[in-house]
């Protein structure tokens, strides 16, 4: 196997603020854009050529990877001009493929974080004959996920879209965003419409009779689709509990970057990333967050997982808990934001104005 094929378009409306300028797989993770640990592992795995499934702000992928020769890949780039769907978006790029009908084409969804072994899911792909390999890992509540139940050979008996009722959960086992498929399989998806591989392509395949395959691979596995999860997935790989070669630096308990200035008593941990350009002042408590590029925290601020927007000035003694704020933002000086708060690109909180505690 050595083509692969990334869903990279996107809104990402559930992490805004911080899509707002940038598409969700250039959002910085662990130091370098989430896409860069998708391309790093592929490339660990033997994949040569990928083809990027972009749409949504499109313009900034090329600028920023180019051909891939740094990352010892070949990368092309198809946009879609109008949204197509997980499995519209697979049959737009199909021209870009190399492979013949019937080799293996890895394909990824843009937003998973995942310790997946790949070369195991091309091995099983291949050893049984599979049309369509897919990853599937077990999840203790799988309500918010597509159900994938197997037979004891693991082959796919059905697809069942987010279930609701307790009788409806016949297993705990879902899928996971990464799938191989016959390249044939992705010639017969219909071209120029939206398609979802999830709801239409999958259940159609299984009811034609086709071979569809799953792999359970439970190690590190992270949807980085909520603001939470994506400060969450970012400390994780500076910790070294989600792996990545990509990582910039020795796993630990912070990552500074080149430009970054920490005065010496600021205190960083749980896997915190302080960018490019980025200053943190004397005094200040940084935990399990990100500090993207750019971003002041000013001194004797307390920030616990949460992510600073590029540009973002985080003002003396402000408190910051479960936050993500937005780039070019700026938080006064004693405010007091907790879990769930998402202050917009560009705005201004002024000293003392949010609080959800006495000022005693």
């Amino acid at each position: 196997m050595t083509e692969a094929i990334l869903l990279v378009g996107g809104k990402g409306t559930r992490l805004r603020p911080l899509t707002v300028h940038t598409p969700k797989p250039m959002v910085r993770a662990a130091g370098v854009p989430f896409l860069t640990h998708q391309l790093a592992r592929a490339r660990a795995a033997g994949v040569e050529h990928v083809v990027l499934a972009t749409s949504y702000l499109a313009e900034v992928f090329e600028p920023y990877f180019g051909d891939g020769s740094s990352l010892g890949l070949h990368l092309e780039y198809v946009t879609e001009e109008e949204p197509l769907g997980t499995g519209g978006a697979l049959r737009n790029v199909a021209s870009r493929l190399h492979s013949g009908p019937d080799d293996p084409v890895l394909v990824f969804n843009g937003d998973i974080l995942t310790g997946l072994d790949i070369r195991a899911l091309v091995r099983t792909h291949g050893t049984t004959g599979a049309d369509v390999s897919l990853h599937l890992t077990k999840v203790t509540d799988p309500r918010a996920y597509g159900l994938v139940p197997t037979d004891e050979t693991g082959r796919v008996l059905a697809f069942l879209e987010k279930p609701q009722a307790p009788e409806e959960i016949v297993t705990d086992q879902i899928n996971a965003g990464a799938y191989v498929f016959r390249r044939s399989v992705i010639d017969t998806i219909p071209q120029g419409r939206p398609v979802s591989v999830e709801r239409e392509t999958f259940p159609e395949l299984l009811a034609a009779g086709a071979h569809l395959q799953g792999m359970v691979d439970s190690t590190y596995w992270l949807d980085l689709g909520t603001p939470a999860a994506f400060v969450r997935g970012s400390a994780d790989l500076v910790l070294g509990r989600a792996p990545s070669p990509a990582v910039p630096g020795r796993c630990g308990d912070r990552l500074i970057l080149p430009t970054a200035v920490v005065a010496p008593d600021a205190k960083l941990t749980c896997g915190t990333v302080v960018g490019e350009g980025a200053f943190v002042a004397e005094g200040a408590r940084v935990s399990g967050s990100t500090i993207l590029p750019g971003a002041v925290i000013e001194p004797g601020a307390v920030i616990t997982d949460s992510l600073i927007g590029t540009r973002a000035r985080i003002g003396t003694r402000s408190v910051l808990t479960g936050t993500v704020i937005g780039d070019g933002a700026v938080v006064g000086a004693d405010n007091e934001l907790r879990e769930g708060v998402r202050v917009w690109c560009d705005a201004r909180i002024p000293a003392g104005s949010v609080r959800f505690s006495s000022d005693q």
